[in-house]
C-alpha cells in the first residue's frame, strides 16, 4: 500500500521516470577479452575488464588535493595511496610505507618507506616525494579537517628511508590525516589531468561526461589486481544509467535504490551494504525562515523518518539524527534520531510560536542523477503538507548543484548526503563551523564552535570523543539540518564476478574484483 502511496506521490510531481524498472540480460558487458593483432587476427592477449555505471563526472580536477566531490573520492582511491590506508574494515594497513612507529608522547610518528613502489610514471618513489606530498597538501588541500591536521606539524624530515613528523601535539587520530595525503611524484606537475600515484590501477583516459579509464599498475608492490581495466561509464540521467544496465552494458552498478534492485531479474547479483553519508535536508540558515530553530525544530517534527525509510527502501538504510553515521562507531549517537519523534501537533505548536501557523513555502533543490535522493525529497514535500508547508522540488544537474548550491550557497533546502574523507569525526564535523568555507548551510553556533576547537585541541582520546558527542548534540538541539539516514547501498554485480567490498568509507575498491 505504502508503495502504491508513492508511486501516487510521484506522479503528482511528475517524477515518477526516477523509479526505474529494470529486466536486465545476462548478455553484453564487458568480460574478458580477446585483443587480436592487426594481421593475423590471432587472439595474443586476454584482457580482464569491466564497464562500471557511475551517476556524475569526477571533479575537473583529478588533483588529489583538490578533489571536492565524494565521487572522484570513490574512483580514484584506486590511483591514490598514502603512507598508509584504510581497509575495509576501517582498520589502517600500510601503504607506501612498511611500517611506522609512534613515540609514547604520541606526537611523533616515524614511517619506514617500502622498497620498490613505483609510480605509475615509471619513477621510484623517494622520501623527498613524501616530504614534497605533504608540503603540497599543506598548502593546497581543499579538505580543512586534513588541512588543520597538517597546520599542527612541527616538522618533518628524512633519514634514509625513514619519514618523521613530529606534532606541536599529540593528536591520536593523526593516522586518518596520514592516509588522506597522497604520495605524488614531486617532478609531475599534471595531476589535475593525468594524475600519477602508487596505487594497484593507473589513470589511462578521461573523456568529460563520458568515462574514465583505469588500468592495472603492473609495477605495483602489493597483491596486482585481478583486473587489466576498469570504464567507469558516466551516466548524469539515471534512466540512462538503467537502460544501459538493462541492456547488459554494465558489469557493476552500486548506489541503487530498494526499488530498482526490485525490478531487477536474476542476471545480477545483488549486494547489500550502506553508503556512509549522512542524508538530511539540508537549510540555508541564511533564508527565513530557517533562520528560526522553532520553524527548524517544527520541520524535524513533522518528517515521519520510519516511513519516510519504507517508503523509499522498504525499510532500509539507518536513522542518523545528527552529522555522523553508524560506520563511524566510537562517536555515533543512535539515541539522537529519536530526539524529534513524529509529532504534527508538536510541529503546528512549533510553527504557530515562530510565527507562521499557516505555515510556508520554499523550494528543494536536489540533484537529478541521484535517484534517492529525489525519491527522499519526494516523500518529505508530501509529509511537510500535512503541517501547511508547501514544498516545491526543483530538480537540477550535478554540476548545477556543486555551482549553485555547495558553491555559491543559491538554495532554501537540498537533499543529499555528506560522506566522509578520512576515518575521523572531524572531517563530518569541520564543516557546520561558522567560518568554514564548506558551510553551505551558514550554519552558526558559538557553543558548536567552541566544542570542536575544543576536540581538536584535546590531546585526551576520551576527551575528544566527549567532546565530538557535544557537538552532535548540539546540532541536533538546534535543528541545524532535518537529519534523515544513512542509505542502504545497494550494488548489482554480474554474478561471474566476486570479490566486491564494502568500506565504511565512500570509496570503491576494484582491486579485490575478479572473475571466478
Amino acid at each position: 500500500m505504502r508503495k502504491r502511496i508513492l508511486a501516487i506521490f510521484l506522479a503528482a510531481v511528475a517524477l515518477a521516470c526516477l523509479l526505474w524498472g529494470c529486466k536486465e540480460t545476462t548478455n553484453g558487458g564487458t568480460g574478458a577479452s580477446d585483443e587480436t593483432t592487426p594481421s593475423s587476427g590471432e587472439a595474443t592477449v586476454k584482457l580482464k575488464e569491466i564497464t562500471v555505471g557511475i551517476a556524475q563526472d569526477l571533479d575537473d580536477s583529478l588533483d588529489p588535493y583538490l578533489t571536492t566531490a565524494a565521487g572522484t573520492r570513490e574512483v580514484m582511491f584506486n590511483v591514490f595511496e598514502g603512507l598508509v590506508k584504510p581497509d575495509s574494515t576501517g582498520n589502517y594497513v600500510c601503504a607506501v610505507a612498511s611500517d611506522y612507529d609512534v613515540t609514547e608522547s604520541g606526537r611523533c610518528y616515524a614511517f619506514t618507506l617500502r622498497d620498490g613502489v613505483v609510480f605509475h610514471n615509471g619513477a621510484v618513489c623517494t622520501p623527498q616525494d613524501v616530504l614534497y606530498s605533504f608540503q603540497t597538501c599543506a598548502d593546497t588541500t581543499v579538505d580543512t579537517a586534513v588541512a588543520a591536521a597538517l597546520s599542527a606539524v612541527e616538522e618533518i624530515s628524512a633519514k634514509g628511508n625513514v619519514v618523521t613528523i613530529r606534532l606541536q601535539e599529540a593528536n591520536n587520530d593523526f593516522l586518518s590525516t596520514v592516509a588522506n595525503v597522497s604520495i605524488v611524484p614531486e617532478h609531475y606537475q599534471k595531476q589535475a589531468t593525468s594524475p600519477v600515484g602508487t596505487g594497484p590501477f593507473q589513470f589511462a583516459s578521461r573523456s568529460v561526461q563520458e568515462n574514465v579509464i583505469l588500468e592495472k599498475h603492473e609495477a605495483y608492490y602489493g597483491p596486482p589486481a585481478s583486473l587489466d581495466r576498469v570504464t567507469y561509464k558516466i551516466y548524469e540521467d539515471g534512466n540512462a544509467l538503467f537502460t544501459a544496465l538493462n541492456s547488459g552494458a554494465l558489469d557493476l552498478v552500486a548506489h541503487l535504490t530498494s526499488d530498482q534492485v526490485g525490478n531487477l531479474s536474476n542476471g545480477y547479483t545483488v549486494l547489500e551494504g550502506t553508503m556512509n553519508l549522512v542524508q538530511a535536508l539540508y537549510l540555508n540558515h541564511q533564508v527565513q525562515p530557517f533562520d528560526n530553530v522553532l520553524v527548524r525544530q517544527a520541520m524535524c517534527y513533522a518528517v515521519d523518518v520510519d516511513a519516510m525509510l519504507d517508503l523509499t527502501a522498504d525499510g532500509h538504510g539507518t536513522k542518523v539524527g545528527s552529522s555522523m553515521y553508524p560506520a563511524f562507531t566510537k562517536y555515533f549517537e543512535p539515541t539522537l534520531a529519536d530526539r524529534y519523534p513524529h509529532d504534527v501537533d508538536k510541529a503546528k505548536e512549533l510553527l504557530g510560536q515562530a510565527g507562521y501557523s499557516d505555515g510556508f513555502e520554499f523550494t528543494i533543490k536536489v540533484p537529478s542523477n541521484y535517484a534517492p535522493h529525489v525519491n527522499t525529497a519526494v516523500v518529505l514535500a508530501e509529509q511537510l503538507k500535512a503541517v501547511g508547508i508547501t514544498a516545491q522540488i526543483q530538480q537540477v544537474d550535478w554540476n548545477t548543484w556543486l555551482t549553485e548550491v555547495y558553491g555559491n550557497r543559491d538554495f532554501e533546502a537540498t537533499v543529499v548526503g555528506f560522506d566522509a574523507s578520512t576515518l575521523n569525526a572531524s572531517s563530518l564535523l569541520a564543516r557546520w563551523v561558522s567560518d568554514n568555507g564548506k558551510n553551505m548551510i551558514n550554519y552558526s553556533n558559538a557553543d558548536y564552535d567552541a566544542a570542536f576547537a575544543a576536540a581538536q585541541a584535546s590531546t585526551d582520546d576520551q576527551e575528544r570523543t566527549a567532546l565530538y558527542k557535544q557537538c552532535l548534540q548540539i546540532l541536533s538541539d538546534t535543528a541545524a539540518n532535518v537529519y534523515l539516514q544513512d542509505l542502504a547501498d545497494f550494488v548489482a554485480i554480474r554474478p561471474e564476478l566476486e570479490g566486491f567490498q564494502f568500506y565504511p568509507l565512500y570509496v570503491m575498491d576494484m582491486s579485490t574484483i575478479h572473475y571466478k
